[in-house]
């Protein structure tokens, strides 16, 4: 059956909107009456007066999310909102709309109000709907001043309001653009059917090397489907909307100056099942981060030296040449310089110490082909041999620009057919990182294993590491978000 949508308010006159399939609620109603309690993956827009700590309206967007339902604002939400860091990002992010909206405004400060990422001005409405994906509160002020120095707009403050701080000249547009916005939320509910849960799978439809092709993508839905999950693709315009599912699968090229870790932490925040979730992206993106931990736990690894200005010329005396250099958040064979020549030593790792106040340094170890163990749930679920580009070192070969102009041949076995070290090595420093989905790499010489690094968000691409376990693949991962998705839930009582 659809999901409940339910408008909660303080008092019965506070809100006059009549929407099919809409339920208005007294929020003591909401919190008291078992009803609300026992109903399954509600939607909750909190229209309450105040959002304060300990309030009632508080404690509706909180114990909606302890009921399982997904509240608008959520108790995140809120305090976020309070948070003059995260209103200092949120405004540097959105400098260029924040300076188009509100150019011709002539006074040092504005009132901007958010309705459902809407304004009564047509020409704010980008701006709106900017703020209302980051914050996601229906019903929102934010104020604006400008820079005594700089000149410019900036977001000082941001607050939800309730609809009794609508103004009466207002409650007009909100009612059209509420009942437009809920309509069309309740007609996307309505194609979900009887599935038990829902799915977002974040990717970008231009990115040119994503972690899944789009055959791969149709086989990820085509299994959580099969198991009760209804799946939509979301992109980065989408972050509003984390709210409405029950777990994200993140197949975008994961970075942490991106908004793709914006989605993993606002999606944990939020109670969703995550893959690749925050903490994950926050250690695998970074090389440094695992050339510490390697060396601490003892995992195998090719000789290695995290390289500042104070010991910049030690590196070829500990490393010896060639050497292979590496910008902490290098990825896709971006960012990795093997460096064979004394005289282009020094200039490079100065040229990369512009960008990074550490960078990597590690012995060359050739080989013909790097192993990639997939690891989930700290288990192994596919085992990858990729082997190097003709005539160059790495598996990818590209061309002075940095697009990819070669890509070595590779094999995929059966994991019980892989080495026991590989393996061992594998999972040994998958799970130092976490349970999630991770893309082990390592080289093996003799008898000897040496972890290279461990990807978060690795790919997955028909053909290539599903060729052993074809849709059972997809199956296994949608089967450990279903079982994770499924234990909050139990945990939430609903």
């Amino acid at each position: 059956m659809p999901r409940a949508t339910l408008i909660v308010v303080d008092d019965p006159g506070q809100w006059s909107l009549d929407i099919p399939g809409v339920e208005r609620v007294l929020a003591r109603s909401y919190l008291t009456d078992p009803r609300y309690l026992e109903l399954k993956g509600a939607e909750v827009f909190n229209l309450c007066r105040s959002y304060r700590y300990q309030s009632i309206g508080y404690y509706v967007s909180l114990l909606a999310a302890a009921r399982g339902h997904k509240p608008r604002p959520s108790a995140t939400a809120v305090q976020d909102l309070k948070s003059q860091t995260i209103l200092r990002i949120a405004s540097d992010d959105l400098q260029t709309v924040i300076q188009k909206s509100l150019a011709p405004i002539q006074s040092k400060e504005f009132i901007l109000s958010v309705y459902f990422g809407r304004n009564v001005a047509k020409r704010h409405d980008r701006l709106a709907a900017q703020l209302f994906h980051l914050f996601q509160a229906p019903l929102m002020r934010a104020h604006f001043v400008v820079g005594e120095k700089s000149g410019k707009w900036t977001l000082a403050s941001l607050r939800p309001i309730s609809a009794s701080d609508i103004p009466e000249e207002h409650q007009e547009f909100v009612i059209d653009v509420a009942r437009e916005y809920l309509s069309g939320r309740r007609r996307r509910v309505s194609t979900k059917g009887s599935k038990r849960y829902d799915l977002a799978i974040l990717t970008d439809p231009h990115e040119a090397e994503a972690p899944s092709d789009e055959k791969a993508l149709k086989r990820f839905v085509r299994a959580a489907e099969s198991i009760g999950f209804a799946t939509e693709f979301i992109t980065r315009d989408d972050f509003s909307r984390l709210s409405e599912f029950d777990a994200l699968l993140i197949r975008e090229t994961t970075s942490v100056n991106h908004h793709t870790y914006r989605f993993a932490r606002k999606a944990a925040a939020e109670g969703l099942v995550v893959i690749d979730d925050p903490e994950s992206i926050l250690k695998c993106t970074n090389k440094v981060f695992l050339a510490e931990l390697m060396e601490r736990h003892a995992i195998p690894a090719p000789k290695t030296l995290i390289v500042h200005r104070d010991n910049r010329d030690q590196v070829a005396e500990k490393l010896g040449l060639p050497v292979v250099l590496k910008q902490p958040d290098s990825s896709f064979s971006q960012g990795v310089v093997k460096v064979a020549e004394a005289a282009e030593l020094k200039p490079t790792i100065n040229k990369l110490l512009e960008k990074s106040d550490l960078i990597i340094a590690q012995e060359y170890l050739p080989t013909d082909f790097d192993w990639r163990i997939g690891v989930l749930d700290r288990q192994p679920i596919y085992a990858c041999r990729y082997y190097m580009a003709k005539g160059h070192w790495q598996i990818l070969k590209r061309d002075s620009d940095g697009i990819k102009n070669d890509e070595g041949r590779f094999d995929t076995l059966p994991v019980e057919h892989v080495p026991g070290a590989v393996i061992k090595a594998a999972l040994k420093v998958a799970n130092l990182i976490g349970d999630g989905l991770y893309g082990v790499d390592l080289k093996q010489a003799g008898n000897k294993v040496y972890v290279i690094e461990v990807n978060d968000n690795p790919n997955i691409d028909a053909g290539v590491e599903d060729q052993v376990l074809k849709d059972e693949l997809y199956l296994r991962i949608m089967r450990v978000m279903l079982r994770r998705v499924e234990k909050r839930k139990e945990g939430w009582g609903a």
